[in-house]
């Protein structure tokens, strides 16, 4: 018992200590961040963009005391327990409920959605310091995780940043225009508190070392790390055979939409040619460059860049001057490059990646100002064809994957959109070329490193940044919220009623109704909420007025709340969006099953386990199952076309024909910011896929005009069967660049060893 106490105490103390870390580190990080909302104000931007920096930087200097000191009340009331049990309320909390969604209503997710960046912020930068904590701190309390009120959750410190953030009127806008410094000030910190406790604990004997056998399997699947910096394993293996060489140099990309026959008919005639003189099998292993090969790409990168640098600062036509700069250039270097080079298979890869870029430079789909950043990854990507065997032969080599990715999404601009020209999109690719041109010796990694980076900004730029998308991508992320937290009560609802006598109309009501009244009542007020409450115990009370009533008092108090119960059920149901008709078809149910308790035909339910339903009726949100955890098939997605309004199209109806497995998994594998045709009521337009929802189920496509369709992934696949749905682009950027150039390639096969 003593040992219980103990390790009790020392925990309290952790958290306190914890607590003493952001208490004395705060006011400095709030300081860091009025800085550098001050540097950022002062920024050159385009006008609108300034005012809102300037705006946002004026607001925070005036509310940042008070904000400071609501951050600061809060975490010293964890100085007692270790727990937040609640934050501040924000304006979103109290809006009004509606039977719809709508953009008056977007505050209460976007602050969900704010606050889960900033958890994940902290989580990434601390990873491994939280862990270990979380660790030592279970292990003390003989628990098996954190109390979800718990102060060292990344998630409780969110809330509480944000929640006293909006509490002071700063408002979601600031946020977000402020969002790199808060996420970098916030984690840092998180991060040294998280070390400081740790050290301490150490001090004391507890977990000197972690067991990290339970996570051994999680590391091995788990990229090693995203930076350009770190060691790497071996590339994958390659088959080896007389024609290693040839499959190096001529893969075509096995993930082609179409024309796939013709694409391995062009690879046959080419292994045929190029075999004569490939001699030597490809090792599966990592080559390094001959010495004089490094010198030239190194010298062709340095003066490609000088001289693309001095056309972009031309500015004007400098898109059209720079591309046309650097296919001369390339011409000129290409003989330099295959001079230096040691072997055959050297001047090989040279002259395919030559005339891969090439293609893809003469690309008129892409905006002239894009092609300008492409044409200074053909050294990089040169360097890697030439170290690492599998960059033709796997078809999501990070190089090929980031051309293709970065590619997809600016085709379907116009050439003179401001979201491409000078905009968030080109800024975006001139920084990834710079990041690969910065670390010119770190092989796929670095290609890895700055993919992801780009797949997050695109997620970013549609939620934020691009007008069209924004308001739809709200939208559709307020469905999948409310969608997720119905499956998520309704299986909740299930096991926590699997063996409880209740009567059928009633746990019908309850799994396809009254599920719903609370995920629609959590997305508006919060899970915590006072709504979601009344909600709950309306729940309980149905559960407990529809067993057996076999005395006068039960049935008399049955009577006494009927009213005012079956009044909350029409609110719930009203809030939820169902219709009039439906409600009273629902209400004669529920009096029909309350009927048969009064005549003492249904089941008794024992007061024991009533309690113990009221219990975890109260505390559902608690026990609700992970959402990323969550297999939802299509029996629990539900219809929803009752999220359609003039802001957004939902198309959930059953489809006409059955798609094939095919098309399911072709709607599995589409890629944000991808351009297609849409063929639907009667237009057809361009759309782009802006957002994924989880487990892919919702798909959410905007025109440049900012119309917003809603896809569920069953009908999706059914659209991409029926070529309503069409890619602009069959097949990706490089693929199509290889095709040409096998095909220039094919009558003159000797110019690979010129």
């Amino acid at each position: 018992m003593e040992d219980n106490v103990s390790s009790t105490a020392l925990a309290l103390r952790s958290r306190r200590a914890f607590v003493e870390v952001w208490l004395t580190a705060l006011p400095g990080a709030i300081g860091s961040v009025q800085m550098a909302a001050h540097r950022l104000a002062e920024e050159m931007a385009p006008p609108l963009a300034m005012m809102r920096r300037r705006d946002a930087a004026d607001d925070l200097k005036g509310a940042s005391a008070v904000w400071l000191e609501g951050a600061l009340a809060m975490l010293r009331a964890a100085l007692v327990d270790g727990r937040i049990n609640s934050a501040p309320p924000t304006q979103a909390l109290v809006s009004p409920l509606r039977p719809r969604f709508s953009l008056v209503d977007d505050e209460t997710i976007e602050g969900e959605i704010l606050a889960s960046r900033l958890a994940l912020a902290i989580k990434e930068v601390a990873t491994w310091e939280f862990s270990d904590l979380r660790s030592r701190i279970t292990y003390l309390e003989k628990t098996e995780e954190l109390d979800v009120h718990d102060v060292l959750r990344p998630e409780v410190l969110s809330r509480v940043l944000l929640g006293t953030w909006t509490s002071v009127g700063l408002s979601h806008d600031v946020w977000r225009a402020l969002q790199a410094a808060l996420h970098e000030e916030f984690a840092h910190l998180s991060a040294r508190a998280y070390h400081e406790v740790n050290r301490l604990l150490i001090e004391q004997g507890v977990l000197p070392e972690i067991d990290l056998r339970p996570f051994i399997r999680s590391r091995q699947e788990a990229p090693e790390s995203h930076r350009p910096g770190t060691a790497s394993g071996t590339a994958g293996d390659v088959n080896s055979n007389n024609l290693a060489q040839t499959r190096l140099l001529t893969r075509i990309d096995s993930e082609l939409q179409s024309g796939q026959e013709h694409a391995q008919a062009v690879l046959g005639r080419l292994n045929h040619l190029i075999g004569r003189h490939v001699r030597e099998p490809q090792s599966a292993q990592n080559i390094q460059p001959s010495e004089a090969l490094d010198r030239s790409i190194n010298l062709v990168q340095h003066d490609l860049a000088r001289h693309l640098a001095a056309a972009d600062a031309a500015g004007g036509s400098s898109g059209a001057q720079g591309v046309a700069t650097a296919l001369e250039d390339l011409r000129q270097h290409r003989q330099m490059l295959k001079a230096a080079a040691a072997t055959p298979e050297e001047r090989a890869t040279i002259e395919v990646v030559a005339l891969l870029f090439q293609n893809i430079l003469t690309e008129d789909r892409i905006p002239a100002i894009v092609r300008v950043w492409f044409a200074r990854l053909q050294m990089p990507v040169l360097r890697v064809a030439v170290g690492e065997p599998d960059f033709f032969s796997t078809p999501d080599h990070p190089a090929r994957r980031l051309i293709d990715c970065m590619g997809a999404c600016v085709m379907g601009f116009d050439a003179n959109n401001a979201e491409v020209g000078g905009g968030a999109v080109e800024k975006e690719i001139k920084r990834v070329v710079q990041v690969v041109e910065a670390y010119p010796d770190t092989g796929s990694r670095v290609f890895k490193t700055v993919l992801t980076e780009f797949e997050r900004f695109l997620d970013n730029y549609f939620k934020h940044e691009n007008e069209a998308s924004r308001q739809g991508v709200s939208l559709a992320a307020q469905v999948e919220h409310r969608e997720t937290l119905v499956i998520q009560f309704t299986i909740e609802l299930r096991k926590m009623l699997d063996d409880v006598p209740v009567h059928e109309a009633i746990r019908d009501f309850l799994f396809q109704i009254w599920a719903d009244v609370l995920a629609m009542t959590s997305v508006q007020s919060g899970l915590h909420g006072d709504e979601i409450k009344v909600m709950k115990a309306a729940a309980a009370d149905l559960i407990w007025s529809a067993s057996a009533k076999v005395s006068h008092e039960e049935r008399a108090d049955v009577i006494r709340r009927l009213p005012g119960l079956l009044k909350v059920l029409r609110d719930g149901m009203s809030h939820a969006g169902v219709s009039q008709a439906r409600q009273d078809e629902q209400i004669q149910r529920v009096n029909q099953a309350l009927a048969l308790a009064f005549t003492a035909r249904t089941a008794t339910i024992s007061k024991e386990r009533l309690d113990q339903l009221m219990v975890r009726l109260e505390t559902l949100e608690e026990i609700l199952p992970d959402a990323d955890d969550l297999e939802i098939d299509e029996s629990l997605v539900l219809d929803l076309s009752g999220h359609e309004s003039s802001e957004l199209e939902v198309i959930s109806a059953a489809a006409d024909i059955a798609p094939s497995s095919e098309m399911l998994a072709r709607a599995r594998e589409l890629q944000v910011g991808s351009w297609f045709m849409l063929d639907h009521r009667n237009r057809n337009e361009a759309v782009q896929l802006a957002w994924l929802g989880m487990h892919r189920q919702l798909s959410l496509f905007v025109s440049a005009q900012g119309r917003c369709v809603l896809f569920q992934q069953y009908r999706l696949a059914s659209f991409l069967g029926e070529e309503r749905l069409v890619p602009l682009e069959e097949e990706g950027l490089t693929a199509r660049a290889t095709r040409s150039a096998l095909e220039q390639i094919n009558p003159g096969w000797q110019r690979l060893d010129d």
